[in-house]
């Protein structure tokens, strides 16, 4: 079982320990077949079917009374294709196995988010991202995928076979069926150099579209209840490799990172008043480095404090507007964030309900510290978030309906008469999916 997503007294819980649920069964299928066979016996039965990964999504998207199914004996790659530069996958493999394959091959994604616990259909299901001026979403390089629909026929999906499913299916929220596996777009190894400095948050506002534009991945984090950011540059490099060292990247990516980061968040959780100038400690510890190395290196990183998460993607070009607004509600509000705002981009895509369809996009991220109160925060966030026509991550906290997706989303309707045909008795519903994608 995934260390992060426990299931105790037959009770299932995801990774910020915000979401439960006891599923009636489990089912660990060992193949497709045995996946799809499970799927037609649930619906013998009248039991819904989800499908649970490591359970980092902060929503209750994969929550289930019926049959759960944890896909981790659906694991490793089936196939490269030298020629076409693709691989397929098993949907229940980590991406951090996933990454370490690739690179074992001298193959590598273009893009990936900042951790990679995530199994690959669990993290496209939900819209995972990186940042990206050309490339951002794990969903976009998809190229193909399998999928156990709601009768247990498995169904194959790619630009020419029933597109239609492939454009829905791959950020799908486990609305259309059962993810089996995923072909990837991939390319030959390469290099990036990574530049991280801090920089006024006034200056990266005012700089973003020239930060952006010069920059293949550009991303910051701003410290509230300050004027700081951390900036991070990431580009292809001729190399030589340049990775950082044993000692500097243990003091800086745990000692700092998540060691002295979580005992600072258990001072701030008891003691809030010490949280601004807790933040203020933490904006100047990180210094500016450069270092080079293959992508997953670069891309990820390790998080050890858990938290719980709240992310809007808004119009790129409202972005400097969002983080203002966001810093004077923080400023006035009296509250006391210990979490950093992450800053992201993406490039408009095609995928039918993927946060970046039809527009360019910035994504800002608030988090709260595991067990600290986050409702007030989230709840003026999202407001500010949704004046400007954000679209919550799927995975990640938010409180918008089917109502409110339709108006933000051109091709929502397109999705919800997808998943009528393929799932017109509603196999894998869930009281979250009735929220989002209405009845």
């Amino acid at each position: 079982m995934s260390s992060t997503a426990r299931a105790k007294n037959g009770m299932w819980r995801n990774w910020g320990g915000n979401v439960r649920s006891r599923p009636a069964r489990e089912v660990t299928p060992a193949s497709v077949e045995e996946l799809a066979a499970a799927v037609r016996r649930a619906a013998e039965d009248g039991l819904p079917v989800k499908a649970v990964g490591t359970g980092h999504s902060f929503t209750a998207i994969a929550a289930t009374d019926g049959l759960l199914v944890r896909p981790r004996l659906l694991t490793g790659i089936r196939g490269i294709d030298r020629e076409a530069t693709t691989v397929t996958v098993e949907a229940g493999t980590p991406l951090k196995r996933l990454n370490l394959a690739l690179a074992r091959e001298g193959l590598s994604l273009t893009n990936m988010g900042d951790i990679m616990e995530q199994t690959v259909s669990g993290a496209v299901s939900t819209g995972t991202h990186g940042t990206g001026r050309e490339s951002a979403s794990i969903a976009a390089q998809i190229k193909g995928l399998e999928l156990v629909t709601a009768d247990g026929s498995v169904l194959a999906c790619s630009e020419k076979e029933n597109p239609d499913v492939f454009a829905a299916a791959r950020v799908g929220l486990g609305a259309l069926g059962i993810i089996t596996a995923i072909t990837f777009a991939v390319e030959p190894v390469f290099l990036l150099t990574a530049r991280e400095e801090p920089m006024p948050l006034d200056r990266v506002l005012a700089e973003f579209d020239q930060l952006w534009a010069e920059n293949e991945h550009f991303e910051f984090y701003w410290f509230p209840h300050t004027g700081s950011t951390n900036t991070k540059r990431n580009n292809r490099s001729a190399g030589p490799e340049a990775p950082v060292g044993p000692l500097a990247g243990w003091f800086e990516d745990e000692f700092l990172s998540n060691g002295l980061f979580q005992v600072a968040n258990w001072v701030g959780r008891a003691a809030p008043a010490a949280v601004p100038g807790i933040a203020r400690l933490s904006s100047r510890a990180l210094s500016a480095r450069t270092y080079t190395d293959i992508p997953y290196k670069v891309f990820t990183s390790p998080r050890r404090v858990r938290f719980v998460e709240m992310e809007y993607a808004v119009p790129r070009a409202a972005l400097a507007d969002t983080l203002r607004e966001l810093k004077a509600m923080v400023d006035r509000s009296g509250l006391r964030v210990s979490f950093p705002v992450e800053v992201r981009t993406a490039p408009a895509d095609d995928i039918t309900l993927s946060t970046a369809s039809g527009r360019d996009s910035a994504y800002v991220a608030v988090h709260m510290f595991r067990g600290t109160p986050y409702q007030r925060y989230f709840t003026e966030a999202e407001r500010i978030f949704t004046a400007h026509e954000g679209r919550p991550h799927w995975g990640k906290i938010h409180t918008r309906d089917a109502e409110y997706l339709s108006g933000v989303y051109p091709r929502f309707g397109e999705f919800t008469a997808l998943r009528d045909r393929l799932d017109p008795d509603r196999r894998f519903r869930n009281d979250h999916l009735r929220r989002v994608l209405g009845r």
